[in-house]
């Protein structure tokens, strides 16, 4: 089932969901709020199917038949940074987690209110909209840039042509990655808040759940840490906030 067909400006949705009144549902609802609609069934198709309709978001459930929406998420993240929202009935803290991880930028747990996932969307949609006029190798919004170069012991990163160096070795990061390592990198050795962290990185607009925050926070120390388990470089402040340590990077790229 598909909406009518996207009009000029008009934002498409895909919706990936296999239960046919919530598909129905979600599709009429969405279709009222002026959103474009396309649907998905099968877990195997949804890969398929992002390529073919290049949906503005893609709204993906968990439990579908052929492929879990979490492999979905993350075959997705192999060839586009279109915006996911997790649907799930599953809230529990370890899938939350999971779908952040594999490279979704929200979830909504079902059962949900329309109201909800209008707002959601919307906020994707406004947080991307910040990206629009930027690729994945480059910036123009100066959030990042207005300091140029930083470089911290072992830790290089480059805003103006989006790359990140950790002893010598460039390293891949992706883009809200890189915006956060940058603004704890701009302040090493000051606590940022994780609601200034937030803001800057995904705005005032972000009505998502702060584990994302920490879920980005676990990919950086992925890449700068030599023991991520056990980190030196980016510290947690209990109860506050993150610190990139100026001292100890200086010291670990002293050493290596």
């Amino acid at each position: 089932m598909v909406s009518e067909k996207a009009r000029s400006g008009q934002t498409k949705i895909l919706l990936v969901e296999d239960d046919e009144s919530i598909s129905e549902a979600v599709v009429l609802g969405l279709s009222h709020e002026g959103f474009a609609v396309v649907t998905c069934a099968d877990g195997t198709e949804a890969a398929a199917k992002v390529k073919e309709a290049e949906p503005d978001v893609v709204l993906l459930d968990v439990m579908l038949p052929g492929q879990s929406g979490f492999d979905v998420c993350k075959e997705i993240r192999s060839f586009s940074e279109v915006p996911i929202i997790i649907v799930t009935a599953r809230s529990e803290t370890t899938d939350v987690v999971v779908g952040l991880e594999v490279g979704a930028d929200d979830y909504v747990v079902k059962p949900f209110r329309l109201r909800e996932l209008v707002a959601r969307i919307r906020s994707v949609l406004r947080r991307r909209g910040k990206d629009d006029n930027q690729d994945d190798r480059g910036r123009d919004d100066g959030k990042a840039s207005a300091f140029g170069v930083v470089e911290i012991g072992g830790v290089r990163i480059d805003p103006d042509h989006y790359q990140i160096w950790v002893r010598g070795e460039e390293v891949q990061a992706r883009r809200k990655e890189f915006e956060l390592l940058a603004i704890l990198m701009e302040n090493a050795g000051r606590v940022l808040t994780r609601a200034s962290l937030i803001e800057n990185v995904w705005g005032t607009s972000f009505i998502g759940n702060t584990k994302t925050l920490d879920v980005h926070i676990n990919r950086l120390r992925s890449l700068v840490e030599s023991n991520p388990a056990s980190p030196e470089i980016i510290k947690t402040v209990r109860g506050v906030g993150y610190r990139f340590e100026k001292a100890k990077a200086a010291q670990r790229g002293v050493a290596d």
